[in-house]
């Protein structure tokens, strides 16, 4: 594994440190000061290769052992004060002294033993039985929770979206974006009145629905005045929080800061069916194409199929057949031809 720079920074200050305490200890108890640097050198070497040992061995790991640890201790403690030492067995003995002591430390070194192996096992969520009220963050993104902008919120798909449990993790909806739904509800513009009174609709639907998690956050995301969407990434990163938008721009400006966000745009294109050559269909034909003799029917999902030799079955719903793609800056256009009849 490729070693930072800064890892090699801090093994090197550290084994100058390691050397120059090594020289210091040696004259101090009257040594060769060569045998310090040597025994400080060698000590600091021994460290490394402990380090390249447990190069794998992260932080969470860390923080699961030390807890695992101070819980078989514990245990051990409490063993060891239930008064098994006052049996007659270990007041008769000769040696019940050092047999005492000898049997502690075993009981010690089992439990820590134990601990330590049994928290690196479990998973984070299950040191909820042991810290009451104290929740670990999930390692996959799917436990993080969702940040709301104020365009997902007007665009209304996410209620039945939400409903249909391909989006999990709790629901957090920041106070400056309620604060701009409430201006755009009280605009003197009436497509900016729709577009609030539809947001706060939105919000009243996802509140008082019991399968949904949905929290306000109060707090405010860098200076007060700066734009939605700069306040949105800022607090995207202070949460650890994935970002919900159909916002392009925004999805762009959040990815570059290192923020995982959720586009319905690029769901809703994911989710366009992949027609190919040969495909049979049934499909409502609703006005004339381009050129002569075509016509042009949508799927449910708004995909655009332009039938050639159909226009005197516009109005009418003919089954067709996928004849050919053809990729456009708009997305795929579809061309199809009128199933032979038989």
């Amino acid at each position: 594994m490729k070693t930072s720079w800064s890892i090699r920074l801090v093994r090197a200050l550290f084994f100058a440190f390691s050397v120059f305490i090594g020289i210091a200890i040696a004259l101090g108890l009257q040594q060769e000061a060569w045998l310090g640097a040597v025994s400080g050198a060698v000590f600091m070497g021994l460290l490394m290769v402990l380090d390249a040992v447990l190069a794998h061995f992260t932080l969470r790991d860390f923080s699961h052992a030390t807890l695992g640890l101070a819980i078989g201790l514990f245990c051990a403690w409490l063993l060891t004060r239930i008064g098994v030492f006052q049996l007659a067995y270990f007041q008769n003995h000769p040696d019940g002294g050092a047999l005492q002591n000898i049997v502690e430390v075993c009981i010690y070194g089992t439990l820590a033993f134990f601990g330590v192996t049994f928290a690196l096992r479990s998973d984070r969520d299950q040191f909820a039985f042991l810290i009451p009220y104290v929740r670990f963050r999930r390692d996959g993104s799917e436990g993080e929770p969702m940040l709301l902008d104020t365009n997902v919120i007007i665009d209304g798909r996410l209620p039945g979206v939400l409903a249909t449990g391909f989006l999990s993790g709790a629901v957090v909806v920041p106070r400056f974006v309620l604060d701009e739904l409430q201006r755009l509800s009280d605009s003197a513009e009436s497509s900016k009145e729709l577009r609030g009174k539809r947001g706060l609709a939105m919000m009243e639907k996802l509140r008082s629905s019991a399968e949904m998690n949905v929290s306000i956050h109060e707090g405010s995301a860098g200076a007060e005045n700066a734009p939605v969407d700069v306040q949105l990434v800022t607090l995207a990163r202070e949460l650890n929080a994935r970002l919900l938008t159909n916002d392009d721009n925004l999805v762009k400006v959040a990815r570059l800061r290192g923020i995982t966000v959720l586009s319905f745009h690029e769901l809703a294109a994911a989710l366009h069916p992949e027609l190919s050559v040969g495909d049979e269909l049934r499909l409502p034909l609703t006005k004339p194409g381009k050129d002569k003799n075509q016509a042009v029917g949508y799927l449910p999902d708004g995909t655009m199929i332009v039938v050639n030799n159909a226009s005197a079955q516009i109005g009418q719903t003919v089954e067709v057949v996928v004849s050919g793609t053809l990729p456009t800056s708009a997305g795929r256009l579809i061309f199809a031809e009128i199933k032979p009849a038989g």
